[in-house]
């Protein structure tokens, strides 16, 4: 309570920050708060609203340059390090691509999108003026609504914070264990995802050979639309956006080699993807392990050789 009342605009300001650029260490609760105190006139309502507010802008340029320019290697970057599964990254960005630039409004009240808006903002090309009209409006929205909570319900939280300031150290170690329980279980969430995932894959050099073969496989890619866009998918590739199977690969027989490939870490939605093909009856499905990235490095090391070729003198 001590430490909030002479450094509070600074911890409001760092508690915001790291959240928004990604780090998961809840933001929301220290805006309830200040909200309260606020109200109690141990804090200025309107300096916690502009602090806040600049904390979330900056971070919010800071990846919306960062993806204008690089990328997918930005969103590749998220995909990493999320302790949410890569899936849900991609399902992420497919809501971005639906709603646009729009979802900045409301990005903040949804876990992880916060994070992931605004670099995909900048990696789609949307205008700087139309991305600072939107990420200003969802972070008002977002600062607005934690203050405003604090303040209606400032003498309940008024006395949790005297329980707190009574148990002092006891207090700051259950908050801690609170929030590695959080994100432990998050991890947990994450690593139990993956064991599901278990399946036979398939690598680039085995692909190509069945391919020169003859065999023909069906070549299916499971990344988002925007990861679509961003980067051209591996020649002749179907593009599967999680329609219904029995519609997609209506004239696909069940025996046909189907080979599923996705931008992600671990070939997650690749092999969700999978999972699901297998379950309508198609017998020979397998991720592709490393995905387009693989397929794209496959394809310059082959193509390397025969332009020092060329490059020769005849």
């Amino acid at each position: 309570m001590l430490l909030l009342q002479q450094y509070g605009l600074l911890i409001l300001f760092a508690n915001v920050f790291v959240e928004q650029i990604g780090l998961p260490i809840p933001a929301f609760p220290m805006l309830i708060v200040t909200g309260a105190l606020a109200m109690n006139g141990q804090m200025v309502w309107l300096e916690c609203l502009i602090v806040s507010l600049f904390a979330c802008m900056l971070s919010d340029y800071l990846w919306f340059t960062a993806g204008r320019h690089y990328g997918k290697k930005i969103l590749n970057l998220l995909c990493r390090i999320s302790i949410s599964p890569d899936y849900c990254v991609s399902q992420t960005e497919d809501t971005f691509n639906r709603w646009g630039a729009k979802s900045l409004i409301v990005s903040k009240f949804i876990p992880g999108f916060s994070a992931i808006a605004p670099p995909m903002a900048g990696a789609m090309g949307t205008r700087r003026k139309t991305f600072t009209l939107f990420s200003f409006s969802g972070g008002l929205l977002w600062v607005t609504t934690g203050l405003t909570i604090g303040a209606v319900f400032h003498n309940s939280i008024d006395r949790i914070m005297d329980v707190l300031a009574t148990m002092g150290v006891t207090a700051l170690i259950i908050l801690g264990t609170l929030l590695a329980l959080v994100i432990g279980v998050k991890y947990y969430e994450r690593r139990r995802f993956y064991r599901t995932l278990r399946m036979a894959r398939i690598t680039v050099d085995e692909l190509t050979d069945m391919i020169e073969r003859g065999h023909e496989p069906v070549i299916v890619d499971a990344r988002s639309r925007t990861a679509q866009k961003l980067e051209a998918p591996i020649p002749g590739a179907l593009l599967y956006n999680r329609e219904a199977p029995d519609e997609v690969f209506i004239n696909v027989s069940k025996d046909i080699p189907i080979i599923v490939y996705c931008s992600c870490p671990n070939e997650a939605s690749a092999a969700v993807i999978a999972k699901q093909l297998i379950s309508h009856g198609f017998r020979q499905v397998r991720p592709l392990i490393g995905g387009l990235d693989a397929w794209n490095a496959h394809v310059s090391r082959a193509s390397s050789p025969q332009q020092a070729m060329e490059a020769q003198p005849g």
